[in-house]
């Protein structure tokens, strides 16, 4: 499931981390790249030995803790370390799919949380190979893109401004794609139900099948 989550990050937030990537060191993107994506990869990053890296990073991680449509959408039960991507004119990030695994952790599903006002910059889309088709997406500043990691993307080239982005990847408890969205499918329906006073009977019901399926799907 491919899925856009509006808001991660309030106006202040977005300033924030701005005003935070003004003043730390960027490095060479390939540092973090391995195997095909080092051909492919020409974008700059946060030094991993910046001070000011883990509250940007905080900021953000607390934020995604907090969202109901990432946590109903990826069941997440690890995010990896952020990285702070920063692409200039000329830079792009060609067609790769992520490691099967970062830090010791198996990544099921990959996002994109956009810094930049899309006006601000050309070209910079994120490209995501889907069963049907490319899907372009280039998002407000504050908004995020997830999708599983299995799929191959890339980063068009920029051709004018600066994109500013936080990427990650996330451990889910529930590993397959499918069950994930049949999941987050079913949370929906229920807030919906919610939000029209259904029956009591009627909610303790869902309340079963989506407890009950997540004991079969759960990888704990």
């Amino acid at each position: 499931m491919l899925i856009c989550i509006p808001d991660v990050l309030t106006d202040s937030d977005i300033q924030a981390l701005r005003g935070g990537l003004a003043d730390v060191e960027f490095v060479d993107g390939k540092e973090t790249a391995s195997g095909q994506a080092q051909d492919v990869k020409n974008n700059l990053q946060v030094s991993k030995k910046d001070p000011k890296l883990e509250l940007l990073r905080k900021l953000v991680f607390d934020r995604l803790n907090k969202n109901e449509m990432f946590s109903s959408s990826v069941r997440p039960k690890a995010i990896s370390y952020l990285l702070f991507s920063k692409y200039e004119p000329g830079m792009a990030y060609g067609t790769h799919v992520d490691n099967p695994m970062m830090g010791m952790m198996r990544t099921d599903v990959s996002f994109t949380l956009f810094l930049s006002d899309p006006d601000s910059y050309e070209g910079g889309e994120l490209i995501i190979e889907t069963v049907s088709g490319e899907q372009p997406v280039k998002l407000p500043a504050g908004a995020m893109v997830a999708y599983p990691s299995t799929f191959l993307h890339r980063v068009a080239e920029v051709t004018e401004g600066e994109r500013l982005a936080a990427v990650g990847w996330i451990r889910s408890y529930i590993r397959d794609s499918a069950k994930r969205e049949l999941m987050f499918d079913l949370d929906t329906v229920r807030k919906a139900l919610h939000d029209r006073s259904g029956t009591e009977a009627e909610r303790t019901v869902l309340n079963k099948t989506i407890a009950n399926l997540s004991r079969m799907w759960s990888d704990d």
